[in-house]
């Protein structure tokens, strides 16, 4: 069985495929966590049936975001070495689980992250055209703001070494998340691997509700939740009193 680890999987609203994602995922790891972000179909009803598995339950949709930050704060309180999280749509094959597994043991750095887009934002048509233009455009402006070698900003499929979890405080609870967490991984010098993983767009229709279905919407949300960071950074830096990352 993998090393001590927690595998972490935010839900909402995924009666459709739940259940075999976990049946896949236990295959792959003795401890599981699922987040359910105020499901209203029968996500969460499934879920009590299943064993071996621990639930957070959001009494209603709080955002990805702040299911991923529980995750954070469960693997901390409960000590384990490593957190892996995926997605719940079967966009994340839980087969990769070993690559991460292994890579954590070469333990040469404390983010191991998911990449779709390892030979460019060009190479595969299957993900939605605005979806691949906002990542390219983010992933850039990271690699250039911020001194990042990445080539996807956005894969959720990713492991933490737990003991750096601390250096995060992440209060953006929506998809624009990354954009505080990579922010924040920059400035405590944590070390960062891509590992690649396999590109799945089962429904491309699959929306981000409210007014960032619009990408231009969207992608000016994003780059405000970044600058908006990056100012707490620079704050902080100026502003000795200021505790900007504090452990829980």
């Amino acid at each position: 069985m993998p090393e001590n680890h927690l595998l972490a999987i935010p839900v909402f609203n995924e009666e459709r495929y739940v259940e075999r994602v976990l049946a896949e995922t236990k295959k792959y790891s003795r401890n599981v966590l699922v987040v359910d972000d105020g499901s209203t179909d029968g996500t969460s009803d499934l879920l009590a049936k299943i064993k071996d598995v621990s639930v957070i339950r959001h009494a209603e949709n709080r955002g990805y975001g702040k299911s991923v930050a529980d995750a954070f704060a469960f693997a901390v309180c409960h000590g384990y070495r490593w957190l892996i999280t995926m997605d719940c749509d079967e966009q994340h094959e839980p087969s990769y689980i070993p690559k991460f597994v292994s890579a954590m043991r070469d333990d040469d750095a404390d983010i191991l992250s998911g990449t779709r887009y390892a030979d460019g934002f060009d190479t595969e048509a299957s993900a939605p055209q605005d979806r691949r233009t906002i990542n390219r455009a983010i992933t850039a402006m990271l690699r250039h703001r911020l001194g990042l070698s990445l080539t996807d900003s956005f894969c959720g499929f990713k492991a933490y070494r737990v003991s750096a979890l601390r250096n995060f405080e992440i209060t953006i609870p929506g998809y624009a998340m990354p954009m505080q967490f990579w922010v924040q991984a920059a400035r405590a010098k944590l070390r960062i691997r891509e590992l690649p993983v396999r590109l799945i767009y089962h429904d491309p229709t699959r929306h981000f509700g409210g007014m960032l279905d619009d990408p231009d919407v969207r992608h000016r949300h994003y780059l405000e939740v970044f600058e908006a960071e990056l100012a707490r950074h620079v704050t902080a830096l100026s502003n000795p009193h200021v505790r900007c990352m504090p452990c829980r």
